[in-house]
Order: structure tokens, then sequence, then C-alpha cells
């Protein structure tokens, strides 16, 4: 079939007016043409490639509206360690499985989920879009380091072994964030698949920088809610990303997810250090847990590689990257839709070192055309409609 619309954004630039994709039954992009022909469907609004979600929890879905809004990273962290398994089995899967469906109705086609579990080999052997899954390993007691890193490369052991069908399939095990993985366990993941892609939660709550410089407020008193020891943790008087990227080879691509408190001095540092690192946002989430976004201005002029994901259900009301695309636009109008649809489609499928997959509208690639009929907040519910898959 022949298609074209007002506008088609091939997931780094928006294309001359006239251009018409020729696209094979099963979705691939045959030739890429410089006007209509008789027979091309035309789309209201914008096509692009399928948007790519490079941080998500779908094992989290089945906490949707537990957790009170703008209570502070701490509070929510407490709450979602105490709570997330007072569920049975039947409600967790009836919920992830609605959640999938729910980023697949909203144009995703490639995912980076979090994984403490294998609840989500079943959501994954679905086939319905591209996974990197990070099997996070937890574990803030240095002593316990070798254990948690067992519990991470069993569940990952699982992952590995799913055949993938009609979609890719890549996994690695990768740290929680700075606040619950011990120096040891950050060195035992290091070690393991020399080389693979790493995702971390980064500086979410300022709480993590105090605990990191002087070891005072509120991470310390979440550890005593949960029962963890560190008594062996000594403040390197650095704050937390500085301090654990020294127990992490550079040599390898790293995602920095959330990135709420991230100043200059923190992405320069990133950038004289790590030459495949990327910066995601996942504003509304932000907003959800800490009532605040991350310094995305700052983010553009430093010239960094930014991706957008939604966190999970626990965080967010939905799981839809125009959403979070929506929120950006809000706060800062002045970033414009061609570079956003960028972060949401070629940005993140090379977060997810996907790009040749994904991402971008190319002949002989596949990656799913969605339609956006509108990018404005005046609807209730963003309008996307996957047209290829």
């Amino acid at each position: 079939m022949n298609i074209t619309a007002e506008q088609i954004h091939n997931g780094k630039e928006f294309m001359p007016a006239g251009t018409t994709l020729l696209i094979e039954n099963d979705g691939t992009i045959q030739a890429i043409l410089t006007q209509p022909t008789d027979d091309t469907v035309y789309y209201e609004g914008i096509l692009a490639p399928g948007f790519v979600n490079a941080h998500c929890h779908l094992e989290l879905s089945h906490t949707k509206g537990l957790i009170p809004e703008h209570t502070g990273l701490i509070s929510f962290l407490k709450n979602i360690s105490l709570s997330r398994n007072n569920f049975t089995a039947e409600e967790k899967l009836a919920a992830r499985n609605q959640a999938c469906q729910q980023l697949i109705n909203n144009g995703v086609v490639a995912i980076g989920d979090i994984a403490n579990t294998t609840d989500t080999l079943d959501v994954r052997a679905r086939g319905k879009m591209h996974f990197h899954t990070f099997i996070e390993a937890l574990g803030f007691t240095e002593a316990n380091a070798e254990r948690s890193f067992n519990y991470a490369l069993s569940t990952y052991a699982a992952f590995a072994a799913q055949k993938a069908h009609s979609t890719i399939h890549t996994q690695s095990i990768t740290p929680h964030a700075p606040y619950s993985v011990s120096s040891s366990l950050f060195k035992l993941i290091d070690g393991h698949n020399v080389g693979s892609l790493l995702s971390i939660h980064n500086q979410e709550g300022t709480a993590e920088r105090d605990f990191y410089l002087n070891k005072t407020g509120g991470v310390r008193d979440l550890l005593t809610a949960l029962g963890i020891d560190d008594s062996l943790f000594v403040p390197s008087g650095k704050n937390s990303l500085q301090t654990y990227l020294e127990w992490l080879t550079y040599n390898r691509p790293y995602i920095f997810v959330h990135n709420t408190y991230s100043e200059r001095e923190d992405v320069r540092f990133v950038k004289e250090r790590i030459a495949n690192a990327s910066w995601c946002l996942c504003p509304n989430a932000n907003i959800y847990i800490e009532n605040t976004l991350p310094a995305i201005t700052m983010l553009m002029e430093e010239g960094v590689n930014i991706c957008i994901g939604t966190d999970s259900l626990a965080s967010n009301h939905q799981l839809c990257i125009l959403s979070e695309l929506q929120t950006i636009n809000q706060y800062h109008p002045r970033i414009g839709w061609e570079t956003l649809l960028r972060w949401a489609t070629y940005n993140g499928a090379a977060a997810l070192q996907m790009q040749h997959i994904v991402g971008s509208i190319v002949p002989g690639k596949k990656p799913g055309i969605i339609n956006i009929t509108q990018t404005n907040n005046q609807e209730q519910k963003p309008l996307v409609k996957l047209i290829t898959s």
C-alpha cells in the first residue's frame, strides 16, 4: 500500500511535503516516493515510526493507583516495596496483559522493560513488541552481594532461554539504583556479559545525593524501614553518579533513567568517560512522584542522546509515549515536535541498541508506522493509531 499524510517524520526529522511511503503487506518499507500516486491513502496528522518506550516496569502494572501522587521518592519506594506482593497471581497476570495491550494501542513497538522476577516472560512471548529486558539486581548489604547476583543470574537465564519468533528479545543484568545496590554487587554485575547494555535509575531524589555525600537523610530511613543493613557503606563525599560509575567499566552502552536531579557537571562527568550514553526521561512519573521535572533544556544544550520512557503504572496514569511528549511540550513549548518525535523513536531505538530494527523510516526496515492525529493536550486521551506493526 501507499500512504502519505500532512507530515511524515522519519525518526529524525520531518520529510518534504508530498512524501509517500510504499509499504509491503508485512509492514516493511519498500520505497519512499517524492509524491503520491493515484492509489495513495491519505492520513490526517503525522505519520511516524512506532514509538520506543525505553523504560517501563510491566511487572508492576497491578499496582496502578496504589500509591498517592507527589509523596516523594522515599515514600514511594517504601510503599511499593511493602505492597507490590499483596496481589494474586491472577490479578498480576490480568494487569500486565492489559498494560501490554495499552502500550500497543498507544503505538509502542519496542520496549526496555525492567524485570525483578520472571513474571513478564508471558507478555514478552506474545510477540507483539520488541523487548530488551533489564533484569535488575538488588541488594545493598555487602555480605549478600553474591546471593543477590545469583538470584538475578537465574532470572536472566530464564529470559535468555526464551525463544523469539516475530520480534526481537534481548536481555541484560543491570543495577536497580545507587541506593539499592552495594559496591560489591555493582562489580559483579559489571563482570557479567561484559559490554552489555546497562540501565540504572539515576539521581531520582535529593536523598540519594545526601546518602552518598554524608550517609544522612531519607535513604537511611528507607533502608531501616526495609530491614537492610548499611553498616559497611562508607559515604564517598561525592554524589551517587560520580561514585557508582567508578565501580563499572565505561566501555559499554548505558541508559541513565529519570535524572530528576542531575546537574550539568554530572552530564559532563559522563560525557568525558562514556562514549555511548543515553538519558531517559519519564516526565509523567517524575511529576507523579517528585512533582518536578529534570533539567531538560540543560540536557539538550549538552547534546546528549535523550530518549523517552513511561516508568510503571505505579507512578503513571497510563503507558503512553505521546502523553509523555505532551507533558514535555506543555512545560517546554519551545521544544518542537520534530525534536520530541526523534526522542521517542530513533533515539529510543539507539538507546536500546535496536536502531537497525525500529526507530526510523528507511527502505528495508519494518519500524511500524503510527498515525498521530493530535499532539496538543486538549483531549483527555492522546490519539495514536498503529497502522503497520
